[in-house]
């Protein structure tokens, strides 16, 4: 065996490169200037040895040009910005930037040599030169893109290379594996297609595999990652792709839809993990813009609550739909000023600098500064997002939960009817249908302050009722997420749990149009689609994450699914009407009921007890009063409240 062996050969190669790239910036510089200069002799020589047809070395035209091109190319070089480039990340803009300044050291070169002549240079150097240079300069570039990324990152890099696929052999994917070149942790083993036609070609140097033989290309490549570069596909395709893919110990990512990515240029940054929208397979409706316009354009519209979830998304798509003056009510300072922030920003950069945009801090439990507010403001709309929902801290704090979500809706709606608000729209939940716990009972105690005001304003009070928003605090898949990246195990409630499931932009569009339709009075209930098992969800994520679900028939799997208990008041399946007689309404994601309450006086009597109460079960006991269907799931249960 010989001293030089492929490996030994490597290393040295390696630890030259290292040195390289260690050295200081102006060290760098100062090499890539002296390469460029060696180069430019270089290309001189070649050139004017092809115009006269033998090799010269060195004679007095060869000087001449020598000399004149040193003298053009450095200035040029520097002040074109080539020097300012990174090796490693040479591309398309690289290549702009060395093509702008080919062309402007290209152009002096000419009329020196070709159109004015000097004597005893041929005048076909001027325009032979600067080509056959320039090839050379960009061959450069790329060999040593080639050398940092390719064997000095990769050689260098001592974590796990994940063999992956791009599937979508389109502009996305192809720009996708462009960006992917960097990744030392990344090795591209080609591309999959529905289109059966692209079978057997190459995009790039890279092959296109057909989908239907995905399992081959999967155990024969021992591809680990599968990335969906398919940001303009429905989600019902990929949710069929989803499926397809789900049954190979593979992890799954996706890029986002292509009005997501900012600049419509796709990288690796992009790439995501895959969310529970992805798998719904349910279209977006588009919206009925009517709708949308009637209680927004023009309008000076309030939102309180508006740095949650759904108060955001609200204030987002009202800025987007043209109101004139937007008010941000919000208890949380950090949380108004980050909203504020973002929708400032967001009407700047869509040129939407017509609406005023007014934070508001303040609690939907203070009734001077609502009425302050709206007497100051004068809204023609109100959307009432405010409140506590997190069922478990509700439950921990039943005379606070009342306080804001009973009281504070009494509050807002009581100042709403004084300052002859035209429309004010209460966002509720399912939870509030037969609540088994205490956050539900106040948002159906909430509904019938709406429903009592319905009757004798002037105001069109109504509210809309639906089901988990993906992306919320506290939503289920960043917890399942998290506990897969951690190595499990997964908590679940209980296996049988459903729940039903809506994005938060389709919720808060929805929301508006059903306030749109308003007459007065009516519980206005969104079409959440199918009810979702969560442990059904749970295996999903698993196996899109590229590992096995532990159970008595694989026990070694990768993540154990516990269940660990019904949390207090928690219900196995979550119900959107109290009655069995929904209306539908122009808009077919959105039905309409309407549903008994009590009458005005047993309601006041309770806000009134509801004001003097401080303690837990005197509290509850109200909230029982309140709403008779109300069966607390804690009741039979010795768990200490905080009050």
């Amino acid at each position: 065996m010989g001293i030089f062996t492929i490996e030994t050969i490597t290393a040295l190669i390696t630890n030259a490169l290292a040195k390289i790239a260690n050295m200081t910036r102006w060290k760098k510089q100062l090499t890539v200037v002296s390469l460029d200069i060696i180069l430019c002799i270089l290309s001189i020589l070649i050139a004017y040895s092809l115009r006269i047809g033998v090799w010269v070395y060195w004679d007095l035209a060869i000087q001449k040009v020598v000399l004149a091109s040193l003298l053009l190319l450095i200035p040029i070089f520097y002040f074109s910005g080539v020097y300012n480039a990174i090796f490693r990340y040479a591309g398309s803009g690289m290549m702009k930037t060395l093509a702008r300044a080919f062309m402007i050291y290209a152009a002096p070169m000419i009329i020196i040599f070709s159109v004015v002549g000097m004597a005893g240079v041929p005048r076909t150097i001027g325009v032979i030169q600067p080509i056959i240079f320039f090839i050379m300069v960009g061959f450069s570039r790329v060999t040593a893109r080639y050398l940092m990324v390719d064997i000095l990152g990769r050689n260098l890099f001592g974590g796990q290379v994940k063999t992956v696929l791009i599937y979508g052999a389109g502009s996305a994917g192809q720009q996708l594996a462009s960006s992917m070149r960097s990744e030392p942790a990344m090795r591209l083993r080609g591309y999959v297609d529905d289109d059966r036609r692209l079978n057997g070609q190459k995009l790039d140097g890279d092959r296109v595999f057909w989908s239907g033989d995905l399992p081959d290309i999967i155990s024969k490549y021992a591809i680990t990652d599968i990335l969906l570069a398919l940001p303009k596909i429905s989600r019902k395709k990929r949710r069929s792709i989803v499926d397809q893919i789900q049954k190979f110990k593979v992890h799954v990512q996706t890029l986002p839809n292509m009005k997501d990515i900012m600049d419509g240029q796709v990288s690796f940054n992009d790439i995501r993990e895959l969310d529970i929208e992805d798998l719904l397979g349910r279209e977006p409706v588009a919206p009925n813009e009517l709708l949308l316009g009637r209680t927004i354009v023009g309008k000076t519209v309030m939102v309180t609550g508006a740095g949650g979830s759904i108060g955001s998304e609200l204030c987002r798509q009202i800025v987007q739909s043209g109101a004139r003056k937007l008010l941000l009510f919000e208890l949380s300072e950090f949380s108004l000023y980050a909203i504020e922030t973002e929708l400032r920003r967001y009407a700047k950069n869509r040129d939407l600098g017509n609406i005023d945009i007014i934070p508001v801090l303040g609690s939907v439990t203070d009734a001077i500064r609502l009425q302050e507010t709206l007497a100051y403001w004068r809204p023609d709309t109100i959307f009432h997002a405010a409140a506590y929902k997190h069922v478990p801290l509700v439950e921990a704090n039943p005379v606070e939960g009342i306080r804001n979500n009973v009281l504070g809706t009494f509050e807002l709606a009581n100042a709403a009817h004084i300052a002859k608000v035209s429309d004010f729209i209460l966002i509720s939940t399912d939870k509030a249908v037969r609540p088994t716990n205490v956050m539900g009972a106040t948002k159906r105690g909430a509904e019938q302050i709406i429903q009592a005001f319905a009757e004798k304003s002037e105001t069109r009070f109504s509210m809309v009722r639906f089901g988990n928003v993906l992306g919320s605090s506290g939503s289920v898949v960043p917890l399942f997420r998290q506990q897969i990246e951690m190595g499990g195990p997964i908590t679940l409630t209980h296996r049988d749990v459903t729940r039903y499931f809506m994005t938060i932009p389709e919720a808060a569009q929805l929301v508006i149009q059903a306030g749109g339709m308003a007459k007065g009075g009516e519980v206005f209930v969104l079409d959440m689609g199918k009810a979702v098992r969560i442990i059904d969800l749970a295996n999903t994520m698993v196996q899109l994450s590229g590992l096995t679900v532990r159970s008595e028939a694989d026990p070694d799997g990768d993540i154990e699914i516990q269940e660990i208990g019904m949390r207090p008041g928690e219900k196995l399946y979550e119900e959107l009407i109290i009655g069995n007689d929904p209306k539908s309404t122009v808009h077919n994601r959105i039905m309409m009921a309407r549903e008994s309450h009590l009458d005005q006086a047993d309601l006041d009597q309770l806000l009134s007890g509801f004001r003097k109460c401080r303690e837990s079960e005197e509290a509850i006991g109200l909230l029982k009063k309140m709403v008779p269907e109300f069966d607390h799931q804690r009741d039979n249960e010795k768990v200490e409240i905080a009050s």
